[in-house]
């Protein structure tokens, strides 16, 4: 039996192992594969792992050996899972393994938002200090987060953890999801309407559909309060990227803490980059030590179970 991991470095840049899976059966690893290399790297696996190298369903025609097909990541739209299951090859998926550290990430860029950590250590390090006529400086309005409102859109796993960190802060926490209409007394809940009117912070925490692709644009904009704070670690999708640029550009919103783009990585077009108001990082919620190592172990266990006649995480 052979696994072919076909993009390991994002998940194992060489800070973790891959001898979990070198327990269970051979194991190639290929730190990145090109569209064109996919079906020639693919053919002799047995098991398929992949995080973001796509597996379409003319790549899964072509296999003949595969029999399972792993996404090293929460999310599996890179795998034609309806192909898959035609040719009857398991696809599985890692959930639940970020939840810690995409919460943990949110509030990073929440608390560079408020107090500009970085922009006044670098003034510092400049010898701006130093120089100083004053004891302290500040070059922006400095913001304290207890009794704000935070609206958390999507109220899952990400989406509860980051709630129980906001009420440490001593926020009033309001959630709004379709899917849930018990909130278990941590938020209050609040219609999609509320939500945008009446939130200082908004954070999204649901998946990218068509229901909810670009659910932020000029309309819902401009429902919420003059100078709300929009956070987003969950999918690029969700924000018209063009609209929001308009909103940071005139004040409506008053800033932006991105983890996650439409196009990634970014194309040199894209208006949000350039923006002083709006903080982006390059999709790293999910990368902390701690969170890919739990994935790792997670995707090998799936694999184990698999071998062993067991379902685990499977999507099909």
């Amino acid at each position: 039996m052979k696994i072919v991991i076909l993009d390991g470095y994002t998940c194992n840049p060489g800070d973790l192992t891959w001898k979990m899976f070198e327990t269970l059966c051979e194991v190639t690893v290929y730190d990145r594969t090109e569209s064109s290399l996919v079906v020639q790297r693919s053919m002799d696996a047995d098991i398929l792992l992949t995080n973001k190298t796509v597996i379409s369903r003319e790549t899964i025609s072509k296999l003949t050996k595969t029999k399972y097909i792993g996404v090293l990541a929460t999310g599996y739209n890179v795998v034609d899972v309806n192909a898959a299951t035609e040719k009857g090859i398991a696809v599985t998926n890692v959930p639940g393994y970020s939840t810690v550290s995409v919460a943990q990430h949110v509030f990073a860029l929440l608390l560079e938002i408020c107090a500009h950590v970085g922009h006044h250590d670098k003034t510092v390090k400049n010898g701006r200090w130093h120089d100083s006529a004053d004891f302290c400086y500040w070059d922006f309005p400095l913001m304290e987060l207890a009794d704000k409102t935070f609206g958390i859109l999507g109220y899952g796993r990400i989406g509860k953890q980051t709630a129980t960190i906001a009420k440490a802060f001593g926020m009033h926490v309001i959630a709004y999801d379709r899917g849930r209409t018990n909130h278990d007394g941590i938020v209050e809940k609040v219609s999609l309407q509320q939500l945008f009117e009446r939130s200082d912070i908004i954070s999204l925490h649901v998946p990218l559909s068509e229901d909810t692709k670009e659910i932020i644009n000029k309309t819902s904009i401009a429902q919420m309060k003059p100078g709300v704070i929009l956070i987003n670690t969950s999918r690029g999708g969700l924000i018209n990227e063009s609209d929001l640029a308009d909103a940071l550009n005139s004040g409506e919103v008053k800033a932006a803490g991105l983890d996650v783009l439409t196009v990634e990585p970014p194309v040199h077009e894209n208006p949000l980059v350039p923006l002083e108001n709006c903080l982006i990082t390059p999709h790293i919620a999910w990368a902390p030590l701690e969170a890919r190592k739990r994935l790792l172990d997670i995707a090998a266990d799936n694999i184990h179970k698999f071998l062993s006649g067991i379902n685990q995480n499977k999507v099909n």
